[in-house]
């Protein structure tokens, strides 16, 4: 089915962040994508954005070869309505679907970072949703593992020079820059989202590996319970 010259026709979704975004692409070759910031879930805006970024290629659902969506960590209503969307359109067509990291993503954003790479997303409460990479070009190491934790927890595992990319770090800039001082570097607010046109890397990592699965068989990956899991630990 892949035209192997020009590598797997994929439509990757991320709506692990506030707003989120699609991309369609041939191998390595980005087609079209569409990034939003905004504060309104993704049930809104996700279809429409599909329907404009296919009827602006020309492509259609069964044009694809498969489906990327970032799992997570972030927002739960977010990750529900990617992940519920993504399961529903790869059933409909039967293609296979992998799932990829939103920490990682947004490590690839800095590709050729000659010091460690902290990804932080606000989880809310206090915490943040962190992980520690150490980049590669096309590819990231990990450091320190996805885990959610207050901010200053975290920090104890930068020890040295470190940029730091994401909303969470956005948000937590004074508090960083007061613990670690000059060692902190920092992104702008354009790179505080994960791009679903750089999530495609990761995506095609799966492809490659062979680690691409049915769509009933991913799930979003949370790492903290939700509020109705922790109201009502039993239901279900």
């Amino acid at each position: 089915m892949v035209d192997f010259d020009t590598g797997p026709r994929l439509l990757t979704v991320q709506t692990a962040t506030p707003g989120g975004g699609i991309a369609l692409t041939e191998g390595d070759r980005l087609v079209g994508e569409i990034s939003l910031n905004i504060l309104k879930t993704p049930a809104t805006w996700l279809l429409d954005a599909l329907d404009t970024l296919l009827t602006s290629t020309g492509w259609s659902l069964e044009n694809l070869d498969g489906f990327g969506v970032v799992a997570g960590p972030g927002a739960f209503t977010g990750l529900r309505v990617g992940m519920a969307t993504v399961k529903g359109l790869a059933m409909a067509v039967d293609r296979p679907v992998a799932t990829v990291s939103s920490l990682e993503c947004l490590a690839l954003q800095v590709p050729f970072a000659a010091m460690p790479v902290c990804t932080m997303l606000d989880a809310r409460k206090q915490e943040v949703y962190a992980a520690l990479f150490a980049p590669r070009g096309a590819e990231v190491r990990i450091l320190e593992d996805e885990v959610v934790m207050s901010p200053e927890a975290f920090l104890e595992k930068c020890q040295g020079e470190t940029v730091f990319v994401g909303g969470g770090a956005t948000v937590y800039r004074t508090l960083i820059t007061r613990i670690l001082g000059p060692r902190a570097h920092f992104l702008c607010g354009l790179f505080d989202q994960p791009r679903a046109g750089l999530a495609v890397q990761l995506v095609l990592r799966e492809w490659q590996a062979g680690r691409m699965r049915p769509a009933e068989q991913v799930q979003p990956r949370y790492i903290r319970p939700s509020e109705a899991e922790l109201n009502h630990p039993h239901a279900g």
